[in-house]
């Protein structure tokens, strides 16, 4: 009877406290912040390729083509941390109608050039020196991290607005927020929202502007729920 009693008790006990719980009004929203820069480094991947019929000679070729594009980099003040090897590779082609066996060499270097004055000058270098594939180019902004995190603030500034708005409409104003997330697609430096493409110029040509790095655009979502009073 007792165990009843406190089985009995307890339940009930239960019951009165999930009754008193009650639900806090809330009002859910995105927000978004976005900021435009004009950027001030590009990221270019360069290459080599070299074909011929004799493995070792076309190794060695693209080998020495490779030395003097390092030098021309060097050349150009480009600290050592902003250029690398990214790819290395020898590979058999088979001609099956001529049936001739041909091997390719490729190596490419990825560069970042703080300076975009020098672009021009550094490229049209690099194709005399032997560079024949412009594999990507990625522009990006000295400011980014800067600009992330404005970009984040404006984002909460525009969550907060909508939330008034919503409120408002229904004589109400709203609290603090109690949840906040972000809804960002990742934080890669973005691509630019326009660029032309590049040709590379030629040897002993004049120089001339082929660049233009257009507007980034770094964007932050996020979505917060605030009190509804």
């Amino acid at each position: 009877m007792k165990k009843t009693f406190l089985i009995l008790f307890t339940t009930l006990s239960a019951l009165t406290q999930a009754q008193e719980i009650k639900p806090i009004p809330t009002v859910n929203v995105t927000g978004e912040g976005k900021i435009k820069i004009v950027p001030d480094q590009v990221s270019i991947t360069i290459g080599v390729e070299s074909k011929g019929t004799n493995s070792v000679e076309v190794k060695k070729e693209n080998d020495i083509k490779i030395d003097a594009v390092l030098k021309s980099i060097k050349k150009f003040g480009i600290a050592k941390e902003d250029f690398q090897t990214a790819r290395v590779a020898l590979y058999p082609n088979y001609d099956y109608e001529k049936k001739r066996q041909t091997y390719g060499a490729l190596q490419t270097i990825e560069v970042l050039l703080r300076d975009l004055s020098k672009y021009d000058a550094l490229m049209s270098d690099l194709t005399a020196t032997g560079v024949n594939r412009i594999d990507n180019v990625i522009f990006k902004s000295s400011q980014f991290k800067q600009l992330q995190s404005d970009a984040r603030k404006l984002a909460v500034k525009d969550a907060k607005a909508k939330a008034e708005d919503f409120a408002t409409g229904l004589g109400q104003k709203i609290g603090r927020a109690v949840s906040i997330s972000d809804n960002s697609q990742g934080y890669e430096p973005p691509r630019p929202v326009m660029y032309k493409a590049m040709a590379m110029a030629d040897a002993g040509a004049p120089e001339r502007e082929t660049l233009a790095p257009g507007e980034l655009e770094v964007i932050v979502n996020v979505n917060v729920s605030f009190v509804l009073e």
